[in-house]
């Protein structure tokens, strides 16, 4: 009597982690998912018209478009994992504490002696050691993720601001300094936007085309109903949050061929903008969903807003105020097709 019962028990989490994965997938909302992307493109469209009747001789300017694409592609980068967490229920609050230590760190004069690698490979490490950290604390340590990612965001400050001291720390490295040059465009196009490029393929990939992708997505469906699948979710979180700190440990380095050094107040508020750039992408905040182009449109949408409003002089107040706007409007849009799925 017994065997049959349990035969049955392990059948019906299947089902239901299928179900949770589904509902996170684009392919069964295809029309939704299309529509939502499609409105994205809409208010990115608009707001370009805007930039160029307020600023058309700047705006327009092809120098502006690679800068605004340059800003983009640093927090972009940092956007993607993120986008990853939150697909799997989790929240990561640490990730402009880890880009600034990671800058500081591989910018120090005993790294940069070892050179372009030397700093590249000590960016990704230390971004990667610390998620590594957030994924222990939370998976195995049983954390909640706010206060795991909290005290990630304080500890990693704190030891940025120890090992500059708060000074600024220049880099001398030519290679590093010349990737962000205009010499090394390729095609007109930026190398960081390149890197960003990558990233945002690499991860649409990961999550739409493999079974790391698809774990995540039922993970954040229904965590319980996935371990009785057969995911391991502790392990799938570890991962989540070692792909979030390599995200910005590649950020850092692009900050630092960007800034052409390292400071403890990089990434600052990064967190926000890219839980804010997920949330209007179209990725729940409560996991089971996510897009990565709709992240990357929301991360433009963004840096196309901060570019506008620095052409016209308007305060950073009024721009805070919209950007806070667009969230609220993004979730209240979340929450009534939520409604219209039940």
């Amino acid at each position: 009597m017994t065997q049959p019962a349990t035969a049955a028990q392990k059948q019906a989490p299947t089902s239901d982690a299928k179900s949770a994965g589904d509902q996170g997938s684009s392919h069964r909302p295809g029309l939704r998912w299309d529509v939502r992307t499609l409105s994205l493109l809409g208010v990115l469209a608009a707001l370009v018209a805007v930039g160029g009747i307020t600023a058309p001789d700047e705006f327009l300017a092809t120098s502006n478009l690679q800068l605004v694409l340059t800003q983009a592609s640093v927090i972009g980068v940092v956007t993607v994992g993120m986008t990853f967490v939150i697909t799997s229920g989790g929240i990561d609050l640490s990730v402009g504490a880890m880009v600034a230590l990671a800058s500081v760190w591989a910018t120090t004069v005993a790294t940069q002696g070892f050179g372009f690698a030397g700093i590249l490979f000590t960016a990704v490490i230390v971004g990667v050691g610390c998620g590594l950290v957030n994924g222990l604390l939370i998976a195995y340590g049983r954390m909640v993720p706010f206060i795991a990612t909290l005290a990630m965001l304080a500890s990693a400050r704190g030891l940025a601001l120890q090992i500059t001291d708060g000074s600024t720390q220049v880099v001398s490295v030519d290679s590093v300094l010349d990737l962000g040059g205009r010499d090394a465009y390729v095609l007109g196009i930026p190398p960081l936007v390149l890197i960003f490029g990558a990233v945002t393929v690499i991860g649409w990939l990961l999550l739409n085309r493999t079974t790391f992708g698809r774990r995540t997505i039922a993970v954040g469906g229904n965590a319980e109903a996935a371990r009785l699948a057969g995911i391991d979710v502790r392990r799938q979180r570890l991962y989540l949050y070692l792909l979030s700190g390599l995200c910005c440990g590649i950020a850092a380095f692009m900050l630092i061929v960007l800034a052409g050094s390292g400071q403890n107040t990089n990434g600052n508020l990064y967190e926000l903008d890219a839980i804010a750039a997920a949330i209007i992408g179209g990725t729940l905040l409560s996991g089971g969903r996510g897009t990565i182009i709709g992240s990357v449109l929301g991360v433009l949408i963004f840096t196309t807003i901060t570019n506008i409003f620095a052409l016209n002089n308007l305060e950073t107040a009024v721009q805070q105020i919209a950007k806070g706007a667009i969230i609220v409007a993004a979730v209240l849009v979340q929450r009534r097709s939520l409604h219209g799925d039940t």
